[in-house]
């Protein structure tokens, strides 16, 4: 078979990812890329590389015969406000790249896009497929070009690019970073070691989100569907549950009763006040199946289980 790579390997959804593609189709034909080193316990083959560079990066797809490419490289939503000219160099520059070799090998890809795509105009309840998109963030700026520009390839050149909007995805396989919904990872290491936490959204501040198990199950349910299913060339709205910190804290406190819980928003509550509270992904469910596995309940006490053994672990 062909060989798949995946960039951005050491990231949040790429150490989930690769785990289940290796699982699948056996770590000799996984190639894991990213511009960090490894983790010591990975296992698999490594390459250590910029997603811009675009030479190198073609002459890795020929060196291992690569079929599939999931590029998941890029900057998430604080780090791309806090610098967004790298934000819009690498989210933009890296998928371009790929798509150029995709175009020209007959390779299909997955690149992710985002909740970060709506704006302070999109419905916010249920949003829909098809709405209006006027981010206020570069993040979501360079995700609605991304989207646009998986569409033109594939329209243009006949690129097999699918895509799917990522709601908050919350998994433990990696540490969490800066991401404005990644206080729903954060918040069990508080838990573990102090009984306590301070988060930087407000109480009541609603947002779709997922467990990471179920974004790598619907990834490869989408990757794995038949190219006429796939209606959608721009990205596909996905979800599986909204909630809010307060929901997520009363979860918690069926694990621990006296856990402490202190409010003090940053500039990340900008971010996401911007984005949608709900999100309407009948599209995904009608052409390929979708549907997700994990409530609130379920996903609490497995981000519980997995972070202490994790930290146990350290």
């Amino acid at each position: 078979m062909k060989r798949i790579l995946v960039t951005g390997a050491c990231g949040l959804v790429g150490s989930d990812l690769v785990l289940a593609l290796q699982s699948k189709f056996g770590s000799e034909n996984i190639i894991a890329l990213d511009l960090h080193d490894p983790p010591k316990e990975f296992q698999g083959r490594f390459e250590k590389m910029d997603v811009r560079d675009f030479e190198k990066l073609k002459s890795l797809v020929h060196q291992y015969d690569i079929g599939q490419i999931f590029h998941l490289a890029g900057l998430l939503s604080a780090g791309s406000e806090k610098n967004p000219d790298m934000a819009w160099d690498v989210n933009l520059s890296g998928l371009k790249n790929v798509l150029d070799i995709a175009k020209d090998h007959n390779i299909r890809v997955f690149w992710p896009s985002s909740i970060g795509v709506y704006g302070e105009t999109t419905p916010k309840i249920l949003t829909p497929q098809h709405t209006s998109f006027e981010p206020n963030t570069m993040y979501g700026v360079t995700k609605v070009s991304g989207e646009l520009l998986c569409q033109y390839y594939h329209h243009r050149y006949g690129v097999d690019v699918r895509s799917l909007r990522y709601p908050g995805l919350n998994g433990y396989k990696a540490l969490p970073g800066d991401g404005t919904t990644e206080y729903a990872i954060h918040i069990f290491y508080g838990l573990i070691r102090e009984n306590r936490y301070e988060c930087f959204l407000s109480a009541d501040t609603r947002l779709p989100m997922m467990y990471m198990d179920d974004a790598i199950r619907g990834t490869l349910m989408l990757m794995d569907a038949p190219s006429d299913a796939i209606t959608i060339r721009t990205s596909y709205n996905f979800t599986a549950i909204s909630f809010t910190p307060a929901e997520l804290v009363a979860e918690i406190r069926k694990i621990s009763p006296d856990f402490e819980i202190i409010y003090k928003p940053d500039y990340r509550q900008k971010i996401a006040d911007s984005w949608s509270q709900s999100i309407d992904d009948s599209q995904a469910r009608k052409d390929w199946g979708w549907k997700e596995e994990y409530d609130l309940p379920k996903m609490t006490i497995a981000l519980y289980e997995g972070i202490k053994e994790r930290i146990s672990n350290e």
